[in-house]
């Protein structure tokens, strides 16, 4: 799986000729922050219903995240298809 730039822009040294260029994020972060948009309301709606402990907080947005990124991967494979 190739992890290719999402948004690659020019960099300008003197702010008229490009002197190199920014990768930006990759697409599998943009496909991931993406994901995470849906995610995220219903993590902090459980996390305001109840009254977790900071490592019950911590691993609930790590399992999130992770879940996130395992459905850029998927995205990502879907793309070699």
């Amino acid at each position: 799986m190739s992890d290719q730039s999402a948004f690659p822009t020019a960099q300008y040294a003197d702010g008229v000729r490009p002197s190199g260029f920014d990768n930006g994020m990759t697409l599998r972060d943009y496909f991931a922050a993406r994901a995470m948009q849906v995610v995220m309301p219903s993590v902090i709606a459980e996390l305001q219903r109840k009254s977790y402990s900071d490592e019950k907080t911590k691993l609930l947005k790590n399992t999130s995240a992770e879940a996130c990124y395992g459905m850029a991967d998927a995205m990502m494979k879907a793309r070699e298809a």
